[in-house]
């Protein structure tokens, strides 16, 4: 995904190795301009007040105040800033909670130059982003619930893309497919699940454990 618009970025990390490593990258971008770079979420808080940024990338894990912990206040001081999370864990907890307070992607640390920039593009323009780790680890679930699952793998994860408010475009590029792949793959979810629609969808993705729901 590409755009003309200038996207604001903050970071916020408090590995100084961290911050400024993605730094230095997405200052590579002409299309992308890092409005700060700080090492606390208050920090980040404070300073996204003032520059209102499109996307905040927050760290996880953080003393005082964590990432997670974070959402919630962005959410309320900031609703029209995009919070694109930053881990070295792909813990489907730490995913699932940050979905459900309000985050729109989760990528890890040691993703590529490319997945980053693709992940802040895709989350400024409204869209949801999870690295590959990240989608793996969301769609694991226990023996039981496997053995209920009527879905094969592909269309487990055709689902969570789905559900995630993915196009068909997006999801065909994001594996690799035709869009007539997964038009088809579509069709067999939903007659599969005996769902009608997207909607539908998602809750059933939420109601079994996949994920949690933003605003549950």
């Amino acid at each position: 995904m590409t755009t003309n618009r200038q996207i604001r970025v903050i970071i916020c990390d408090d590995h100084p190795l961290v911050l400024e490593g993605i730094r230095s990258v997405i200052e590579t971008f002409e299309h992308i301009t890092v409005a700060g770079a700080v090492g606390s979420a208050r920090a980040a808080l404070d300073l996204a007040e003032t520059e209102q940024p499109d996307v905040v990338m927050l760290d996880i894990n953080m003393p005082e105040l964590s990432g997670l912990d974070a959402i919630e206040l962005f959410r309320e001081r900031l609703p029209r800033a995009r919070l694109l999370m930053l881990s070295m864990h792909d813990s489907r907890e730490y995913i699932s909670t940050a979905v459900m307070y309000g985050a729109s992607g989760y990528i890890l640390k040691d993703v590529s130059t490319s997945e980053i920039i693709a992940a802040i593009e895709t989350v400024a323009g409204g869209g949801t982003y999870f690295s590959s780790g990240v989608t793996s680890a969301i769609l694991q679930k226990n023996a039981k619930a496997a053995a209920d699952m009527p879905l094969t793998t592909r269309e487990q994860t055709v689902l969570f893309l789905l559900a995630r408010g993915r196009s068909n475009k997006d999801v065909a590029v994001e594996l690799d497919i035709s869009v007539r792949t997964v038009e088809t793959h579509r069709k067999h979810i939903k007659k599969k699940l005996g769902i009608a629609t997207t909607a539908g969808l998602t809750r059933y993705v939420i109601d079994n454990g996949l994920i949690g729901g933003p605003d549950d």
